[in-house]
């Protein structure tokens, strides 16, 4: 067995384990943390697509998350006004919701999609950002749906004549099995004809536009493939905490993706995966452990993840996945 798959292999056991394991330590904060970390994998994953193998430097990707996480609290704003379908109202059936969350958001990326891919580099960056900051302080504004206060959940969406969702444990089996399902379908992807294509115009894209390829459409086609899988996250995220807010669609929330997926190892699909459980591992115990030695100094945590990024720069450059599973270029 190749040290990437008994890797991988590691990291599955790990998650099916974690509830076990959080149960014979009367430890269910570790299954709610265990959930977190499997929505911003999932939330990475999508930018890696667009990033580690599309080389978009998208600085807005965290407004998909946010869309989708809005559609969910659209909608149970908006619960009581519907007919309920199968004992359940449309807004509160998750086969429902979770796709047209995912559906939104891509239909959103289109059209910013269209824009933003008629550059490159600095400019790709900054209006990628420009339109998730319009995004936010639209959402911000929007004072039925909360404005700055957001919109706090009273459940979960729910399957047909089963209320398993309401459990933590069976929603984490569910956010991991999403996960799962979400990096077998995209490693299929980036190996394909598709994939070889999106990874060329990274590498020379005027080169593939000398070969015949229709390069704008691939990347738009990724783009609105990665913003879909966000929206989803972004449905996850919302079920997860029970809140919908402006703060999801921010862009400091964007620059967490990136790091997420800097941290794991670009283009490895794995690596977001990992990078997501290092950064918020760090975020939940670092601080943790500097205010055992001054209290209040844990607010300052991050001049620890500065250091770290630096030494995956110069010792690790394709990240944690990279150093895990002996891969190279």
């Amino acid at each position: 067995m190749t040290r990437p798959r008994f890797a991988l292999l590691v990291m599955l056991a790990v998650g099916l384990l974690l509830p076990v394991v959080a149960a014979w330590m009367g430890e269910p904060f570790y299954v709610r943390l265990g959930t977190r970390i499997l929505v911003f994998a999932l939330a990475a994953v999508s930018l890696d697509l667009i990033l580690g193998y599309g080389g978009m430097v998208s600085f807005g990707h965290a407004a998909f998350v946010g869309v989708g996480a809005y559609v969910v609290g659209v909608l149970f704003v908006h619960a009581s006004e519907y007919t309920p379908i199968l004992g359940l109202t449309a807004t509160q059936n998750a086969l429902i919701v979770w796709p047209l969350a995912a559906a939104v958001a891509a239909l959103a990326a289109v059209p910013i999609g269209l824009i933003s891919l008629r550059t490159t580099g600095v400019p790709f960056i900054m209006i990628t950002l420009a339109f998730a900051q319009m995004l936010f302080y639209l959402m911000t504004g929007l004072k039925a749906y909360g404005g700055d206060d957001g919109v706090a959940l009273w459940n979960r969406n729910e399957l047909p004549d089963s209320p398993a969702l309401a459990d933590n444990t069976v929603f984490y089996y569910v956010t991991l099995g999403i996960l799962v399902a979400v990096l077998v379908a995209a490693h299929r992807m980036v190996r394909s004809r598709f994939g070889r294509v999106l990874r060329g115009a990274k590498d020379n894209e005027r080169r593939m536009r000398a070969l015949g390829f229709p390069v704008t459409r691939y990347k738009l086609a990724a783009f609105v493939i990665a913003a879909a899988i966000a929206g989803l996250a972004g449905a996850l995220l919302a079920n997860a905490t029970l809140f919908v807010g402006p703060q999801y669609l921010h862009w400091s929330r964007s620059g967490d993706l990136i790091v997420m997926v800097v941290l794991g190892g670009m283009g490895t699909l794995a690596g977001p995966v990992v990078g997501a459980a290092a950064l918020l591992l760090l975020e939940e115990f670092v601080p943790e452990l500097m205010n055992l030695a001054k209290p209040g100094l844990g607010e300052h945590w991050k001049i620890v993840l500065g250091p770290v990024l630096l030494l995956l720069v110069l010792y690790a450059r394709r990240g944690l996945w990279g150093w895990i599973a002996g891969s190279r270029r």
